[in-house]
């Protein structure tokens, strides 16, 4: 059997080769089989013994074999994925490798100031997008709060833009069911 491996299975099926036999020749049988998973290598003269283990060895067998490849399928996963993050940042030649050691700590100071949102003006608008219905855009995003979906707005003419892909012509509000048209 495999090294390391620490179970096998012996499955529901079997039960009536066990069954059949009396309870010293399936106990037998079981130490044979427990003999032989752990390499073992057992031999028995009882006829009985041999006929009755070898469907169980064949089967654990089949076993070894769906083991040994799921374990090869998982350390190549495995080592796969290593390779993908451990050697990301890693040059793939040390020829030029920097060979003295130096006590320096690099730091590096980050003062990135974000653009803050203003929301725009009606005037703002109608002046970059003539073509937008400025204040059905302007009343729509005012009442969501100026945000997209649950994130706030970064960018109001990313959103105008947006806006008349969706809509080319200025088109007038569709009425729902059950309002003024019925």
């Amino acid at each position: 059997m495999a090294k390391e491996k620490k179970s096998f299975l012996l499955y529901a099926d079997q039960n009536s080769v066990f069954q059949h036999l009396p309870d010293d020749i399936a106990g037998r049988l079981i130490k044979h089989i427990f003999s032989y998973v752990n390499d073992e290598q057992p031999d028995t003269e009882e006829l009985i013994i041999k006929i009755a283990f070898e469907p169980i060895k064949m089967q654990l067998k089949r076993d070894l074999q769906k083991y040994e490849g799921i374990r090869e399928r998982n350390s190549l996963n495995a080592k796969m994925r290593w390779d993908a993050v451990a050697l990301s940042g890693m040059p793939k030649s040390t020829k030029n490798a920097d060979t003295d050691t130096d006590n320096v700590t690099d730091t590096v100071n980050v003062n990135v100031k974000r653009k803050v949102f203003k929301q725009p003006t009606v005037e703002e608008l109608k002046k970059e997008f003539p073509t937008l219905d400025a204040n059905r855009f302007h009343d729509f995003y005012t009442s969501k709060g100026w945000k997209v979906g649950s994130e706030p707005m970064k960018d109001w003419q990313a959103a105008a833009r947006n806006w008349l892909s969706r809509n080319p012509t200025t088109v007038a509000p569709k009425l729902k069911r059950g309002t003024l048209d019925d």
